[in-house]
């Protein structure tokens, strides 16, 4: 096995560290979601931590990991006999991103348990983390329901395997550490609230500290073995810390008086419901117990807000996370309570950064800017300021026809794992989700033959039938926007710039990716190339200056040009073209017969289009309608795109009728 970076040489990170030994310290604090740029020592602070969980005991030959001090009476491996323990390592295990939900949880052998009776169980990645570490690595990009099924478990120390009336259940209590870098995508709220603690990480723009980084790692890349060698000491007086404040934890007494600070901080920073003040609770006297002491203070209650709830102020996916620390040092302050905290031991080693510096895993740049976020279109006339954006609303559901086979999400009709059984067919492979009914009538017709004259089935394999689910799937929702003067000259694009931003959250709780691309001047450019991070169309989007004529022929071009790309990417995932625009050519020889052949080209590869029509006023040329036409999709004005229009408007013709 080979030799982790140790956990003591990590340079800096302090709030990274101190959020995993917590956890580390309590398992119950929920875990950790790591927030950050790429290269910023994320999962290498994770594995480090992983060597300096105390060793377990554990029941011989159990796959389960049961303790023998005591055992789960439920262990599918059990029951287990009184017999001594066998020491291990605790163990790290790594969920993948492209993992299937029965790697996770296990899978249960449906055609032994059919045909034999045999309730055969393979446990999943749930089970080998149970008493250890359970690292996902770019959390953001796992399928929704993987992670409630993570976050589940996590939460209820157990996991639950269910199929067809046959239920397994196993202990699973793990340090759950999520990694996630935002510009590829944000959890959705729901899902952060589950995570304990969060933190922020980004590499140092201190050139000393930096130099250290990369000084450590490279001599830790030349002799792993010898690196950690000269670390040794430090790792063995934090493992026997961790060890220490885990058997004192029991002991710590959280008063009234922090536990109404507690629950004041959380009523100030209006988070939603009580897992909050719960979290802060179990965070504040892990932070007492690392510092090695019996009671709670207010700096515990502080230092648990600012790990606890940044991640569940959160409304919408455009807010940005944080705390305001003076009013959290307002609301502390104002709620002392009648139970003071006394004062600190002098003899107390508290100090939440208690290891000297050391290195990431590599520094990392600043984050550079995406392609055309000011730089302004040629040859078009005077670029006008950015418009306002304005307020977003509730979107009409914009769909793309058809039967996909794409990523999980909720925007079209798709053929996926889960949602609701349309069907069955025979097994291709293993055995998915087992049709039960359909199963049983194909064995039906054969039970003479089998000689079977009683009660009950002969099944065989040739027998077994999968259901067949339909779901929804997330799609690729590129923007193509028109930013031309004419746009710009009826105040327009402020109500245009809110559409957009109301399609852009609707693709967030769809789950879609989306791409921004521009047109104004003489030209397009792809102001945000696809992504399924939302919050950066949104910041894009602010920025998009106006002005010029309207190349709407090199608007479509792009976007045929784009799609193109992404089908070679992501061939799974369908696109919806969403054009906004008031249909308006202008610049070049023939604009309008040009930008009718582009949008020719593009219904002849099966887009799926849809036209946003933002012309206004009492005289309308309907050239957005003409184009939706040459596009072979739909066009909805700006008005009926709410979705409150639209149900204003079937409740108008029902009375009508």
């Amino acid at each position: 096995m080979s030799t982790p970076y140790p956990f003591t040489a990590i340079v800096g990170m302090d709030d990274l560290r101190l959020a995993l030994l917590l956890n580390a310290v309590s398992p119950a604090v929920g875990g950790v979601l790591v927030r950050g740029e790429k290269g910023t020592a994320k999962s290498t602070a994770v594995r480090a931590l992983s060597a300096l969980i105390p060793e377990l005991e554990v029941v011989p030959g159990c796959r389960f990991s049961c303790d023998p001090a005591g055992p789960d009476p439920a262990c599918p491996d059990g029951p287990h006999a009184e017999a001594p323990g066998a020491a291990r390592a605790a163990r790290m295990v790594e969920l993948p991103v492209g993992a299937s939900e029965d790697r996770l949880v296990g899978a249960l052998d449906i055609e032994r348990a059919l045909a034999e009776g045999v309730k055969a169980f393979e446990p999943g990645l749930l089970a080998a983390a149970h008493r250890g570490v359970l690292y996902v690595d770019e959390v953001n990009l796992l399928h929704d329901h993987l992670v409630d099924l993570l976050l589940d478990a996590a939460a209820m120390g157990a996991s639950y395997v269910e199929r067809e009336g046959v239920s397994v259940r196993h202990a699973a209590r793990f340090l759950l550490v999520g990694t996630m870098n935002p510009e590829e995508g944000e959890l959705r709220p729901q899902l952060l609230d589950r995570f304990g603690l969060t933190v922020e990480v980004a590499a140092s723009r201190e050139t000393d500290e930096r130099v250290e980084v990369v000084r450590r790692r490279l001599a830790y890349d030349e002799d792993p073995a010898a690196f950690g060698a000269k670390w040794e000491a430090e790792e063995g007086a934090l493992r026997a810390r961790i060890a220490g404040a885990r058997a004192l934890l029991p002991s710590v007494r959280l008063g009234d008086g922090a536990l109404r600070q507690i629950a004041a901080t959380c009523a100030a920073f209006e988070v939603d419901g009580m897992r909050a003040d719960i979290v802060m609770a179990r965070t504040a006297t892990a932070l007492a117990a690392w510092a090695g002491r019996t009671e709670v203070l207010a700096e515990d209650v502080r230092q648990a807000a600012l790990l606890a709830l940044p991640h569940r102020r959160r409304r919408n996916p455009f807010d940005a996370p944080g705390l305001d620390e003076e009013k959290l040092d307002e609301t502390l302050e104002q709620n002392k309570g009648e139970d003071p905290d006394p004062e600190p031991d002098p003899d107390s080693d508290y100090d939440p950064d208690p290891e000297p510096d050391g290195p990431d895993d590599g520094g990392g740049q600043p984050p550079e800017d995406g392609p055309g976020d000011t730089a302004p279109a040629p040859g078009g006339g005077a670029e006008q300021k950015p418009a306002p954006a304005g307020e977003p609303f509730k979107a009409k559901a914009l769909t793309v026809p058809g039967l996909g086979d794409g990523t999980a999400g909720r925007r079209s009709r798709a053929r996926t794992a889960h949602g609701r059984t349309t069907g069955a067919r025979r097994p291709q492979g293993a055995l998915g989700k087992l049709h039960l009914a359909a199963t049983v009538q194909a064995a039906a017709p054969h039970q003479r033959a089998r000689g079977r004259s009683g009660p009950g089935l002969v099944i065989r394999r040739d027998d077994l039938r999968q259901a067949v689910r339909e779901g929804r799937e997330g799609n690729l929702v590129l923007f193509v926007v028109d930013a031309s003067g004419s746009m710009a000259a009826r105040q327009r694009m402020s109500a245009v710039k809110g559409a957009v931003l109301s399609l852009l959250l609707d693709a967030y709780q769809r789950r879609d990716k989306v791409g921004l691309i521009t047109f104004r001047g003489s030209g397009a450019e792809l102001a945000l190339p696809p992504t399924s991070s939302v919050e950066a169309g949104a910041a894009r989007l602010g920025q998009l200056p106006t002005g010029g004529r309207t190349p709407l022929a090199a608007g479509l071009l792009k976007a045929r040009e784009v799609l193109r790309v992404e089908r070679l990417r992501d061939a799974s995932r369908r696109p919806l073209l969403v054009v906004v625009t008031d249909g308006r050519a202008t610049g070049g020889p023939e604009p309008v017969a040009l930008a009718s052949r582009a949008a020719r080209l593009l219904a002849a590869e099966g887009t799926a289009s849809v036209v946003v029509d933002c012309e206004s006023g009492p005289v309308r040329l309907g050239l957005a309608g003409a184009l939706a036409l040459d596009l072979a999709g739909a066009a909805i004005t700006l008005e009926e795109l709410r979705a409150d229009t639209v149900s204003a408007l079937v409740r108008d013709v029902r009375r009508a009728a």
